[in-house]
Order: C-alpha cells, then sequence, then structure tokens
C-alpha cells in the first residue's frame, strides 16, 4: 500500500480536530465546562483520550478554540445567506446579530468561553486559526462599512460583542438583547430592521431627568 501524501495526512488531522471541537460545544451545551471531561470529549468524537493531547494542549485551550470555531461557522453561515448585493451596512448588522444570538443558543458555552478569557490565572487570550479568520472577517466587513481603521474598530467591536454577551448572560441581571443591540445598531448606524431583529422596532430609551 503506498504511503498517504502530505495532503492527505493533513486533512485528516483537520478532521480530528473538527470533530474533537464540535463534540467539545455540544458536550459543555449539554452539562457545562465543568461538567465535561477530556475522556468525554474523546469518546464523543470517537478518538483516543491520548490523542486529545496531540491536537490541544489541555481543556481550556480547546475550549475556546472549540468556541471560536463554533462563532467562526455562525458567523460565516449568517453571511453566506444574503444576497450578492447586500449592503456594506446589511452585512455588518448581520454579523453583529450572528454573535449575539450565539448566547442565547449557546448560553453555557459563551459564559464558559467568556469566563476563561476573563480569568487572568487561566492564561492568555488565545488567538488560534479559527479566531484569526473570525477576525479577518470582521475587519473586512468594518472595511467595507467605512472604518479609517479596520484593525482597531474590530478591536473595539470584539470588546462590544463581548460585553453584549455577557448582559445577555449575566446571572440574575440579564439585559434583553433588543436593548443590547439598539445601542450596538446605534454606534455604527445601522437601521434597525437590518440584520435578524428581535422584534418589530427598536426599544424606547428611557431619558434621564435633566438637571437642575
Amino acid at each position: 500500500m503506498a504511503p498517504r501524501g502530505d495532503s492527505v495526512n493533513e486533512e485528516m488531522r483537520q478532521r480530528s480536530r473538527r470533530r474533537i471541537m464540535r463534540a467539545t460545544v455540544e458536550l459543555v451545551d449539554r452539562h457545562g465546562y465543568a461538567g465535561t471531561t477530556l475522556t468525554d470529549i474523546a469518546e464523543r468524537a470517537g478518538l483516543a483520550r491520548g490523542l486529545l493531547s496531540y491536537y490541544f494542549d489541555g481543556k481550556r485551550l480547546l475550549m475556546q478554540s472549540a468556541t471560536h470555531r463554533m462563532m467562526h461557522q455562525s458567523l460565516s453561515g449568517a453571511l453566506a445567506e444574503l444576497t450578492p448585493d447586500a449592503t456594506p451596512a446589511a452585512r455588518l448588522a448581520r454579523a453583529i446579530d450572528a454573535v449575539l444570538t450565539l448566547a442565547l443558543e449557546h448560553p453555557r458555552v459563551m459564559r464558559s468561553h467568556l469566563a476563561l478569557i476573563l480569568d487572568p490565572d487561566s492564561g492568555a487570550f488565545v488567538q488560534d486559526p479559527e479566531q484569526q479568520q473570525l477576525g479577518a472577517i470582521l475587519q473586512g466587513l468594518l472595511l467595507d462599512w467605512g472604518a479609517p481603521d479596520p484593525a482597531a474598530e474590530h478591536a473595539v467591536l470584539r470588546s462590544a460583542l463581548m460585553g453584549g454577551c455577557i448582559g445577555v448572560l449575566l446571572p440574575g441581571a440579564e439585559l434583553p438583547l433588543a436593548l443590547i443591540r439598539a445601542d450596538l445598531f446605534r454606534r455604527y448606524d445601522l437601521p434597525w430592521e437590518l440584520g435578524t431583529p428581535p422584534q418589530a422596532l427598536p426599544p424606547e430609551r428611557e431619558r434621564p431627568p435633566a438637571r437642575g
């Protein structure tokens, strides 16, 4: 039997990585981060437990990479549903909605991801290939939208989206998605009806009392 070529081996490695990350999201969605072990993930992915260490250096890094992949897939899928002539504003609106909606669709995954990246004792923010692809898409959207410095604006948008997800997910003090979305859409001057609005009209904000 002829040996496999490098391209075939690389495709097999990438396929295994994707299976591991998909299994991680599925299990954390169901059992939470603390309730999911690397052994559970290996069994779900149909791989030997020892192989996880070959692909990922620990559970924390695996969790971050798996979440980045989920976000990248969600964002890419949402943008693919738009027509080719969609405006830059429509594309940016769809991207914001895609990320914020993940907080509602995968609350355990997003809570775990945010807790890990905000804990200074758990390590630095992981900039893996999935995160880099996600960032490249957002920077491209911001460039088309008209941001004078897409890289700097991406850092601001990323922080705003993280904060928005925290607002939706904060136990006991959750904010309605519509309020968070309205603030983000005002920042980027996006009409409410673009993207996938959670309600027909934007929420009305109460004005603070006038100072005497």
